[in-house]
């Protein structure tokens, strides 16, 4: 990409204002979803945005993110530059107007950017309006021009304190969260490549480089010639492949579309849709173009090349064309409207008709020059709908048995009074003995408790047939009440919380895991509308007297015993297992090594009580991301398994083995 800037077709009458920056203080969860984890990484990801844009618009090739040794964070690209000359309405510098007045950019002006990322561009004055303080640096018209804002507030005026090399363009954004807005905060590395890796895939002309110069100094270059190619193929770098990756780029009616996918020996179906580099949850019109024209070219082509054994009664359908297949869907939108429960549903109807007619025509062109992919393809959509067949005997057998009609509950749960599901809730509870004191310390009313006995399967390895068979799986299908698969229909939950609640050691996690699995493969749409959620039991109980304390982890722990004046070290040297007491100088701590160690108060109390409990909703921050752990633990491949427990095993403070 050349270095030469246009940017005097970029000035100070592209930026279009809506005012309004107070709100974003007041109602700082409005505009970045929450203020936890998730909405202090999107922090990072506005910014980040900003230079996207620059990219997309074709000014910029390169990225850097670091995170600073003070938690402070800057973001750095070699795009144009943010405007720096006088608004005509706001009368002062555009870049002072771009990062203090709500919905101000360049990305309102369709001369300026014809496509951007922001979902509603709230942008980088949120970061601003968030942040205890930020500085802007930008480099354009042969000058460098700084600014300092503390809360949203600019320090002082813009000024010029530089001059630049040739061609020298660029925006550098340093930014320190607000600690009255996060109360505690840490940003990780990890979270933060992930959303830079999938950039960096959806825009293969783009290098971008994220650093931590914090304790280790880890960097990462994300670059990728192939984009959507490579993507895939990242996808699916444990699962066997059938065929090479299909790629079908083109524009259809001023829409650029970019669509990647191949099949594999497995079951599930993982297609990843794009707008504008945000990764729409829920699908939309882009991804109902790509599944119709998919499932209309691949029925043509077995039909028209006799590919369906004569005499066979089985239909194919969708699901069946979807059985094994990793797909990356990408759709650059001048006006995406969104919709849905979390707004990441694209509702433009011009664009299914582009991508459906852009993936029929080539894909039946691919499919006639590549003859032996077609018969590969086809006959794996053959297995998949015989086992789909199989599948739906085995359910309708088991209605009959009254296993998975709702109306007919399973046994060993424990329902709640009140049938409102936006009031109800379930508890999902690994054992018999800890299901037994969950039934005693609940309330009645509103929390509903299933007991599983022992590891349900493992439904990464199993087709639907398989996972039916199961009788622990058939219970939690039956409770939850939202039917399985195509079926599945996330408003007919019977609860509004489903609440995963297992010990806290090795075996623990890994009926969690296993849990979650199933959930995310074939109920995702209850992590999509915030509806799972996983219970946070203690580790610890701390008794000094009449007082009695509960800890969650060895940290906690640790601050109680020093508001308690207790000799840490001392009880750091005795050993701690199960709910053997340890009495130091008046202070008894023990160790929770399972629920059923707990009587039915100290449940209620710790762990189930909304007034008093911890819990962790479980959310999708990147369906790519989420696809790849999953298959990565719960996968047949052995080594990257190996491979990423070596990576993450620093992060993992006490094992119980």
């Amino acid at each position: 990409m050349s270095n030469e800037k246009n940017t005097n077709e970029y000035s100070a009458k592209n930026i279009n204002v809506l005012k309004g920056l107070e709100a974003v203080r007041k109602r700082p969860a409005m505009y970045i979803g929450d203020v936890g984890p998730r909405g202090l990484h999107h922090l990072v990801n506005e910014v980040v945005d900003n230079s996207i844009d620059e990219a997309l618009a074709g000014y910029a090739d390169n990225i850097l993110i670091t995170i600073n040794k003070d938690e402070s964070v800057t973001v750095e690209d070699n795009g144009r530059g943010i405007p720096v000359d006088i608004h005509p309405e706001e009368k002062k510098s555009a870049l002072e107007v771009v990062m203090t007045v709500l919905h101000a950019g360049g990305k309102f002006d369709k001369n300026t950017y014809k496509v951007s990322g922001g979902l509603h561009g709230v942008g980088v004055s949120v970061v601003n309006a968030l942040s205890e303080w930020l500085q802007v640096e930008v480099k354009r018209d042969g000058k460098v021009f700084f600014q300092e804002y503390k809360r949203g507030v600019a320090v002082k005026p813009v000024k010029e304190i530089g001059k630049t090399k040739k061609n020298e363009a660029g925006t550098k954004t340093t930014f320190y969260p607000d600690k009255e807005i996060f109360k505690t905060f840490k940003f990780k590395f990890d979270t933060l490549a992930e959303r830079m890796r999938e950039l960096a895939y959806l825009n293969k002309n783009i290098t971008i480089k994220i650093k931590d110069e914090r304790n280790g100094g880890e960097e990462e270059t994300f670059h990728f010639k192939g984009g959507l190619v490579e993507f895939v193929k990242y996808l699916d770098e444990t699962r066997e492949p059938l065929h090479k990756t299909v790629y079908i780029e083109g524009e259809k009616d001023g829409t650029p579309i970019e669509i990647a996918f191949q099949y594999s020996d497995t079951y599930n179906e993982n297609i990843f849709s794009y707008v504008n580099n945000i990764n729409t949850h829920e699908g939309g019109t882009h991804l109902v173009g790509f599944k119709t024209a998919l499932t209309r070219t691949l029925n043509n082509y077995a039909a028209k090349n006799g590919l369906i054994k004569e005499g066979s009664k089985i239909n194919l359908t969708g699901d069946d064309f979807r059985e094994g297949l990793t797909a990356v869907i990408s759709v650059k939108v001048a006006e995406p409207q969104f919709e849905g429960q979390t707004k990441t549903k694209l509702g433009n109807s011009e664009t299914k008709s582009a991508v459906e007619t852009l993936v029929g025509e080539k894909l039946a062109e691919y499919l006639e020059e590549n003859p032996g992919v077609g018969k590969k393809i086809i006959e794996k959509c053959m297995r998949a709908a015989e086992a789909r067949e199989a599948a739906r005997k085995a359910r309708d057998l088991a209605r009959r048995k009254n296993a998975l009609d709702s109306m007919n509950l399973p046994g060993k749960l424990a329902d709640c009074s009140i049938t409102d599901p936006e009031h109800c809730e379930i508890y999902i509870v690994e054992g018999d003995s800890a299901g037994g004191s969950a039934k005693q310390g609940r309330d009645r009313r509103f929390q509903a408790i299933l007991p599983l006995r022992g590891k349900i399967l493992n439904v990464e390895k199993a087709n639907m047939n398989k996972i039916l068979e199961n009788n622990e799986i058939r219970a939690m299908i039956s409770a939850i009440g939202a039917g399985l698969g195509a079926e599945f229909d996330a408003a007919k939950s019977r609860y509004g919380k489903i609440i995963l609640m297992t010990d806290a050691d090795v075996d623990g996690s890994h009926i969690r895991t296993l849990l979650l699995t199933f959930i995310y493969r074939h109920m995702q749409e209850l992590i999509n509308q915030g509806k799972v959620y996983i219970a946070q039991p203690p580790l610890y109980k701390i008794k000094k007297g009449k007082e009695e304390f509960y800890a969650f982890d060895d940290n906690e722990r640790d601050e109680i015993l020093k508001r308690l004046k207790a000799n840490g070290k001392a009880i750091e040297e005795e050993k701690i297992e199960g709910e053997e007491e340890v009495n130091v100088k008046g202070v008894v701590i023990s160790r929770y090594k399972g629920l059923g160690e707990m009587n039915p108060e100290q449940l209620w109390e710790t762990t189930m009580n909304p007034e008093t409990r911890t819990v962790l909703q479980v959310t999708l921050e990147s369906s790519a991301a989420a696809d790849k752990i999953f298959e990565t633990l719960m996968g047949d491949a052995v080594e990257p398994r190996r491979e990423f427990i070596e990576k993450n095993a620093k992060y993992v403070r006490n094992l119980d083995v």
